[in-house]
């Protein structure tokens, strides 16, 4: 099995829904034996309230706000860069209403307000991700916001992919200092990828915290807010995987950040 679907795999079985739904299965089967029945049933209603917390507003924002760590970038001042990276986070396979793939709900977050950074600094743009990603948005930053992409990285499947395969065509144009345009909640992740392969990084966050909901609505789950939780706890989990890297990589393992499929955010 390829070893970025077998990521997307562990990644959809550990975090929620189904890491709680397969806990709170698994105290329910316990739950049938006399001798466990009490642990199995407090293991189920575990479960059962931490997937209901996960699922709430206010607990969602705050795992979102702790897991960004970059402040707006103010682009009132001069930027200190020599081009802007834009990474990729997900695509919607032939889109209808563009007869081709289209970037996903992250990507296009990403794009817009790295067109934004690209028109206030006059900087070039190189964008990064899969073939699918990278062409979706290249054909919108050119015919939708005026920007027409310098380089071209389509062959990365996740962050440090992103980095190192950025890092290899910025660096045969002699650029060592960019603006990375990535979301919030992953630009912390990101910055440390390409700090690692030389670059001098100014960091530049889309698709920040807002408040969404308040008062009462903040205890309500929603799907939303469990999909914020799901993003944050990812974002935590490939912190820790990126500190393990070389550990790993010194056991003839390879691993990677983001998954290539739609679903992905980061």
């Amino acid at each position: 099995m390829d070893i970025f679907v077998l990521k997307l795999l562990l990644k959809n079985l550990v975090l929620p829904p189904t890491g709680p739904l397969l806990l709170i299965a698994a105290g329910l089967a316990l739950a049938i034996s006399p001798r466990l029945r009490r642990a199995g049933f407090v293991l189920a209603a575990a479960a059962t309230v931490l997937l209901w917390a996960l699922a709430t507003p206010v607990v969602a924002d705050a795992l979102v706000r702790t897991a960004e760590r970059y402040p707006p970038l103010d682009l009132d001042h001069p930027v200190q860069a020599e081009a802007i990276v834009i990474l990729a986070g997900g695509v919607r396979l032939n889109a209808p209403e563009y007869h081709h793939a289209a970037p996903g709900p992250t990507t296009m977050e990403r794009i817009v307000y790295g067109a934004r950074v690209a028109h206030a600094t006059h900087l070039p743009v190189l964008v990064s991700g899969s073939h699918a990603e990278a062409a979706a948005m290249a054909d919108v930053l050119e015919h939708d916001l005026a920007v027409t992409p310098r380089w071209i990285e389509n062959h990365s499947r996740d962050t440090h992919e992103n980095a190192v395969m950025s890092g290899a065509l910025l660096s045969r144009a002699g650029v060592r200092r960019i603006v990375l345009v990535t979301s919030a909640v992953h630009m912390e992740r990101s910055v440390r990828e390409f700090r690692a392969v030389g670059f001098t990084v100014t960091a530049a966050p889309a698709e920040g915290w807002t408040r969404r909901e308040a008062g009462v609505l903040g205890l309500v789950p929603t799907p939303d807010a469990l999909m914020r939780s799901q993003r944050a706890l990812y974002e935590a989990l490939g912190l820790l995987v990126q500190r393990l890297r070389p550990a790993f990589a010194a056991r003839g393992y390879l691993l990677g950040e983001r998954p290539t499929r739609t679903a992905k955010a980061g």
